[in-house]
């Protein structure tokens, strides 16, 4: 990860230089945008994966990775090289939390056993958009791809199930760290009465994998952070 995350780095610069020299119309602009987030399905997640793992152990959990669809928000600042080339950095924030059960077990009396899933992603991305056709005053579409910083946060918390025992005890999981990762975007840009405001939306595809580390509770050690998000928003140049 760690060579792909410094070969795009040197991509980027090396594109942003060339850039430079062949255009000398540089055009700034923010981005503010409001969407969706669709994580992977359980039948694209590894089988390492803990909510796979949640779904599929001993004692099952009643949830589905669906639960995790959730509301996002993101921001990003462009430098548009030329009328087709454009170098972006932003940021977003996901926070989605999931009520579960034991599918087969409940507490003497018939109550159920509940948990509550918890999952906090703050992606910090660097993009390259490529925009074959049009100006900034007419409708542009087009295609990009980068890198994707993912700070994480997974909890479970509630009531629980020893798996040899079949004893009830109540614990808190929490793990927290950052996973990278490739993005591909795809959109358009749709102008709102002139070159200086836009209508925008895309679609973008993140994957990265987080480390939720050994002797913490989760029944595995990784959870799956790809998904994919769509995003509306509006576009101010400068």
């Amino acid at each position: 990860m760690t060579r792909v995350l410094a070969r795009t780095a040197v991509f980027v610069l090396g594109l942003l230089a060339v850039s430079s020299v062949a255009s000398a119309q540089v055009v700034q602009s923010i981005q503010i945008a409001a969407g969706g987030f669709f994580p992977n399905g359980y039948d694209t997640r590894p089988n390492n994966d803990v909510l796979i793992k949640d779904l599929q152990n001993t004692n099952p959990m009643l949830f589905l990775v669906s639960d995790f669809r959730g509301a996002t928000i993101s921001g990003e600042w462009n430098l548009g090289l030329g009328n087709h080339v454009e170098i972006g950095l932003g940021t977003g924030f996901y926070h989605r939390s999931v009520p579960s059960t034991y599918a087969d077990v409940t507490f003497r009396g018939g109550t159920e056993i509940s948990q509550l899933l918890t999952l906090r992603v703050i992606p910090v991305t660097a993009l390259v958009r490529f925009l074959p056709i049009g100006k900034p005053s007419s409708f542009q579409p087009y295609l990009a791809a980068g890198v994707s910083g993912l700070s994480f946060r997974y909890s479970e918390v509630g009531d629980f199930v020893d798996d040899f025992d079949q004893s009830i005890f109540t614990a808190r999981f929490i793990k927290s760290g950052m996973a990278a990762g490739p993005i591909l975007a795809g959109g358009f840009r749709a102008p709102l009465g002139g070159d200086i405001y836009a209508f925008t939306m895309e679609i973008r595809h993140q994957w990265g994998t987080g480390d939720l580390g050994a002797n913490n509770g989760f029944l595995t050690n990784k959870i799956d952070l790809g998904g994919t998000h769509l995003n509306f928003g509006v576009l101010v140049r400068f």
